[in-house]
């Protein structure tokens, strides 16, 4: 059995997890602080891939970047980057697709947190970096840490946006995802259900790290039962 499917599945996840954890949070900040009108209309443009089909997803990162299209076209000509049909084309998709993830929940912790605890730091003559980074990120690390759990779940189990963008090439961009179509595709059923299995053994794991994170968001609540 190749597990290069496992590896390069997890390789991708890990590196979008981390993109979308840096931008998600500096955006769920900038978005929580912001007016209702603007904090509307930010909200739709950056949820928007949670609610359109993968397959579309795709599609309009084909459009952007493609070796014909501007932005793939430049970065082929002055980087000499494919940015499709490339294992690290699949980063790109599942960035776009988990990002929402991260980004809801990052802003609904913001959105939590005590205003006065930032206030009290101001008084005492802190930055607002200071406050950010020693006050608001630890008293909201538990939402933030639960929503690097879903944006990795996410990007591990993800597979409209990638195929169209990556493809599947064995030993280069396959994924479970797309290995497990593959397989069934070409009627290989018993090595497509072993896949499946070890798609659900990872599932399971990420599924019960975030029942554990979200039972430890809740002390107060559990103490009081």
């Amino acid at each position: 059995m190749d597990w290069y499917p496992l590896l390069n599945s997890l390789r991708i996840a890990a590196l979008s997890t981390a993109v979308v954890y840096a931008v998600g949070i500096g955006l769920a900040n900038v978005v929580a602080r912001a007016p209702r009108l603007v904090k509307g209309a930010l909200d739709v443009v950056l949820t928007l891939p949670l609610v359109l089909p993968p397959t579309v997803v795709g599609y309009l990162l084909l459009i952007v970047l493609g070796p014909r299209r501007p932005v793939g076209a430049w970065f082929m000509d002055a980087f000499g980057v494919r940015l499709t049909m490339t294992w690290y084309s699949a980063i790109l998709a599942t960035v776009v697709v988990s990002f929402p993830l991260m980004y809801r929940t990052a802003r609904g912790a913001f959105e939590a947190f005590d205003e006065t605890l930032s206030q009290a730091g101001r008084t005492l003559g802190k930055s607002e970096t200071w406050i950010f980074w020693r006050v608001k990120m630890p008293c909201c690390r538990q939402g933030i840490v639960a929503g690097a759990v879903l944006a990795f779940a996410r990007a591990l189990g993800e597979y409209g946006a990638t195929s169209m963008i990556a493809g599947y090439t064995p030993g280069i961009t396959a994924t479970v995802s797309t290995t497990v179509y593959q397989l069934w595709r070409t009627g290989d059923d018993a090595l497509a259900l072993r896949w499946v299995l070890v798609n659900l053994a990872i599932s399971s794991v990420v599924l019960l790290a975030l029942n554990y994170l979200n039972a430890r968001v809740r002390p107060a609540q559990r103490g009081a039962v």
